[in-house]
């Protein structure tokens, strides 16, 4: 407009409703407000609003730019590590970016990490050395190893007697494992039975369970339930913010879907990333419920109810290295500079010399001496059986009351450290 017809100030600024002399200042700073508007990445932006860290803004963009011009990868999970480097670089005293402040970076300048959209091939099988030709290559310069995620079912018994009285849920379960490349996210199991109505799972809170429960044709995945559940990973996805990539054997349970931040990828036979993670989840299963001692806990045997929740430690169990390992094995090799997870125990673990220890009185607390008024009778020590009908109660307390699945990992912990005690 103001390259046109000569428009007077005075219309110019009836006409886009602001006074004379802002009209007076755009014309005088008319080469200025041009050459950032050409600069600026979002040309719709109508005010210009630095970031607060100016110079970790430069520095990131930079390395976008870069990155950009070399045709590497990028992704939303990749920015935010690299924006943690330069800020740690640059001597910032708190390094970690938090999800806002990459939001307003990549809205200022107009960044969009998009994932490759889903290819011709996506939806077929490729042979084995297609796909270590060109298919896998591609995906590893495309992904970082915490974007690439591989599912499976696995078949796991029942112990005789789980369904409980006048209930059938048949002698298996068929559980979906999903887990990404480097170990670091686990999705929570879904459990495929065959009984639509386990008496064991009324009143409780199911959808704040660590772990899902479904009923399908003799306890076997179908293509419902396995849409179902991608939909269900495609949304929590979603609500992230993440564009993954889902590895999957080609199944006649397994429907091809085009999902908004889920590329689906089958692979060859030939490449079984699950086998030796569902292997290890199946050994510390059977650990559980050999340790589970009907004596002591005064219930019998365990119903499905306490089956999926052994199967849900279980699967805590598994450690992220050995799902590291297993994609390794599978070629998703991860960078040269980073360092393998180290195997360390979990915190809060008590050594054998800390309980010994913990038995000796304190000082000055040798109890009551002779003469004097005992006052309150001493508090007896309960039995096993009593602990375990304590633990009973308060995770049946947390399967109707629950606010979060995350609330079980603290009461798996307090049963492990009881199981330890009871051991030892």
């Amino acid at each position: 407009m103001l390259e046109g017809p000569k428009v007077s100030q005075s219309e110019l600024a009836k006409r886009f409703g602001v006074s004379q002399p802002q009209i007076c200042r755009i014309i005088k700073n008319k080469e200025r407000i041009l050459s950032e508007w050409h600069r600026n990445g979002d040309p719709e932006r109508k005010r210009k609003r630095e970031g607060k860290d100016t110079a970790l803004e430069a520095a990131l963009l930079r390395w976008v730019e870069g990155a950009r011009a070399a045709d590497l990868p990028g992704g939303t999970s990749l920015l935010h590590l690299k924006a943690k480097h330069l800020a740690e670089a640059l001597g910032r005293p708190d390094p970690e970016p938090s999800g806002g402040w990459l939001a307003r970076f990549g809205a200022r300048h107009n960044l969009a990490f998009k994932k490759p959209p889903a290819e011709k091939g996506d939806g077929e099988q490729p042979t084995a050395e297609h796909w270590a030709s060109a298919v896998l290559p591609s995906l590893l310069r495309s992904y970082a190893l915490s974007e690439i995620y591989a599912c499976g079912e696995t078949a796991v018994l029942l112990p005789t007697g789980s369904p409980g009285k006048g209930e059938s849920a048949g002698d298996q379960l068929t559980l979906l494992l999903c887990a990404n490349a480097d170990g670091s996210e686990k999705a929570p199991l879904r459990a495929v039975g065959e009984s639509p109505r386990p008496r064991c799972l009324q009143g409780v809170n199911l959808g704040q369970m660590p772990w899902s429960y479904r009923a399908g044709s003799l306890a076997g995945m179908t293509a419902p339930l396995f849409a179902e559940w991608l939909r269900e990973f495609n949304e929590g996805m979603r609500r992230q913010g993440k564009s993954v990539l889902l590895l999957l054997a080609k199944h006649e349970a397994h429907p091809y879907l085009q999902l908004s931040n889920i590329r689906m990828v089958f692979v060859p036979p030939t490449v079984a990333l699950e086998s030796g993670i569902a292997n290890d989840l199946k050994g510390h299963y059977r650990r559980r419920l050999l340790r589970w001692l009907p004596a002591e806990r005064g219930a019998g045997q365990p119903t499905l109810l306490d089956a999926l929740h052994m199967l849900a430690q279980a699967w805590g169990d598994v450690r992220p290295g050995l799902i590291a390992s297993c994609f390794r094995a599978a070629g998703f090799s991860p960078d040269a500079g980073t360092e393998a997870l180290a195997l360390t125990p979990a915190p809060g673990s008590l050594s054998q010399e800390q309980l010994e220890h913990d038995k000796e009185p304190a000082d000055g607390d040798e109890g009551t001496s002779e003469g004097e008024d005992a006052g309150e009778p001493v508090q007896p020590c309960p039995s096993e059986r009593e602990v375990w009908g304590s633990l009973a109660t308060l995770r049946r307390y947390l399967e109707c009351r629950a606010t979060s699945p995350d609330l079980f990992q603290a009461f798996y912990e307090l049963e492990d450290v009881v199981h330890m005690v009871s051991a030892g």
